[in-house]
C-alpha cells in the first residue's frame, strides 16, 4: 500500500494534493510541534496586487502540537472569505464553487486548526478533485518514536509497503532505513506543471489550490500529475 505522511495545511497549493492523489493512504501527521509562520495557519492566493498571504490567527505560542492549537477569534473567516471573493468573483468558474467555500468560511466557526485543515483537504480531495485516496489520522497509531524514526514506525503500524515523500525530507529519511523494513522509497517531484489561464498576470504556480478551482473547474485534476486510479475513498477508523 502506498502511503503518505504529511501535517495538515491551509488551503493548500497543488502539491500536496498532488501527493494525495498519488498514494493509496494519507496520514495526516499533526501530532507533531505546531511552528508559527508555516504552511499550517496560512497560504497565498492570487490577487490584483500578485500573490498575498491568507493567515489564520493561532497566536504566538509554539509550545504545542498542530493538533492543540486553538482558533478563539473567528472574524478572520469573513476576513478571508471576503479577499477571496474579491480576488476570484471575476474568475470563469466561482460561482461553480462559492456555495462549497461560503459554507467552510461562513458556515461555522472553526475551533480547532488541524480538524479545520483536515475537513477542507479531505473535502476538496473528494468532492472537487475526485481523489480516492483513503485519509487517517497519526493519532490513531500511538506513535512514540521521534524524527524519521516515526516516519518509519507510523508505517509500519499502517500496513504501508511504500512511502512517498515531499523532496524536502531528503534532509532527514535514509534510504537504508526503509530498505532494512522492506519499505520502497520514493520521491515527489513538482515538476512538469502545465501553465493555464490565470487571473492577474504574471502566471504564479505556487498559490492555493483555489486558484485552479477557480480558474479551471472540473478541468484542474488534468493539469495535476496524480493518477486518480485507487480504491474506494474513505475515512479510515482509528484502530
Amino acid at each position: 500500500m502506498v502511503t503518505a505522511i504529511l501535517q495538515s495545511n491551509y488551503i493548500p497549493w497543488k502539491g500536496y494534493f498532488d501527493i494525495i492523489g498519488s498514494v493509496e493512504l494519507f496520514i495526516f501527521h499533526d501530532d507533531l510541534q505546531y511552528t508559527k509562520n508555516d504552511w499550517r495557519n496560512r497560504n497565498k492566493i492570487k490577487t490584483p496586487r500578485g500573490a498575498e498571504w491568507l493567515s489564520v490567527p493561532c497566536g504566538t505560542n509554539e509550545n504545542r502540537l498542530i493538533c492543540e492549537v486553538e482558533l478563539r477569534d473567528h472574524s478572520w473567516q469573513a476576513q478571508h472569505w471576503s479577499k477571496i471573493t474579491s480576488s476570484y468573483s471575476r474568475s470563469k468558474y466561482f460561482k461553480k464553487y462559492k456555495t462549497f467555500f461560503e459554507d467552510f468560511y461562513l458556515g461555522r466557526n472553526w475551533a480547532n486548526l488541524s480538524e479545520m485543515n483536515q475537513i477542507m483537504i479531505s473535502s476538496i480531495s473528494q468532492e472537487l478533485l475526485g481523489i480516492e485516496t483513503r485519509f487517517t489520522d497519526s493519532r490513531c497509531y500511538g506513535a512514540t518514536a521521534k524524527k524519521s524514526a516515526r516516519v518509519l514506525e507510523l508505517l509500519d503500524r499502517s500496513g504501508a509497503t511504500s512511502y512517498l515523500s515531499g523532496p524536502a525530507a531528503k534532509s532527514y529519511l535514509n534510504q537504508v532505513d526503509f530498505d532494512a523494513k522492506g519499505l520502497d522509497l520514493h520521491w515527489m517531484e513538482y515538476t512538469g506543471y502545465p501553465e493555464y489561464t490565470q487571473l492577474y498576470p504574471p502566471f504564479i504556480h505556487e498559490v492555493s489550490i483555489l486558484d485552479m478551482l477557480f480558474n479551471l473547474g472540473d478541468e484542474t485534476a488534468s493539469y495535476m500529475l496524480f493518477n486518480k486510479k485507487g480504491s474506494l475513498h474513505e475515512s479510515l477508523p482509528c484502530s
